[in-house]
Parts: C-alpha cells; structure tokens; sequence
C-alpha cells in the first residue's frame, strides 16, 4: 500500500503505546521508543514533557531527517507498587506536539 507523503514532520511510531506488562518492584524501567520521520521535513525536537515520576534523559539533539530512524528512551520509576499509566509529550518543530504513552504495573514484593 503506497502511503501518502506527509507534508512537514511527521512521527510514525513502532509503538505510540509501551505496556510493561506486570513488573518486579525496583526492576529496570526504561523502555525506549523508535519512530521513523516519515514526513518531508526534518523533525526539530524541542522538548519532552511527562505527566508523571517517569524521566526522559535525554532528547534527540539533532533534527531527524525525513526518513531517518529515532529513538526516546523512557526511564519509569518502578520503586513503588502499583499501575500506571502516564503520558509523555512530545514538543517539536514550532509549536507541534504529539504524545505516546507508557503503562503498566508493578508488583509489590
């Protein structure tokens, strides 16, 4: 099936949704994300914003270039029981956003 091309940046996620799935209390918690810029415009990211005690280290600094590969890397804090369910949003090239999101829930001991 031929896609259309996307005018400007555009975000096509592996997976805009990461389940952990049931984890072990203090067990890693980082995920990452990879996405392809399947626009015509380098995608210029800006900055990254979560709702909640989860982290992103680090942005990607350089624009990803229109069929590039990138990837955000997601550190969830599995230091205290229970579900979650937290957004991360994602600011880029002047005002667009776009949110993926991570879930899941951690055991107690």
């Amino acid at each position: 099936s031929q896609e259309k091309t996307i005018i400007g940046p555009a975000f096509k996620f592996e997976k805009e949704l990461i389940n952990y799935g049931k984890i072990a209390l203090k067990s890693n918690g980082k995920r990452v994300f990879k996405f392809t810029n399947i626009g015509t415009e380098p995608i210029i990211i800006n900055d990254i914003k979560t709702s909640c005690d989860c982290t992103v280290p680090k942005k990607p600094e350089a624009p990803i270039m229109p069929n590039e590969k990138g990837s955000i890397e997601v550190f969830y804090d599995t230091s205290k029981a229970g579900g979650f369910s937290k957004a991360i949003t994602i600011f880029y090239n002047d005002k667009k956003r776009k949110q993926i999101r991570i879930r899941g829930f951690v055991m107690k001991k």
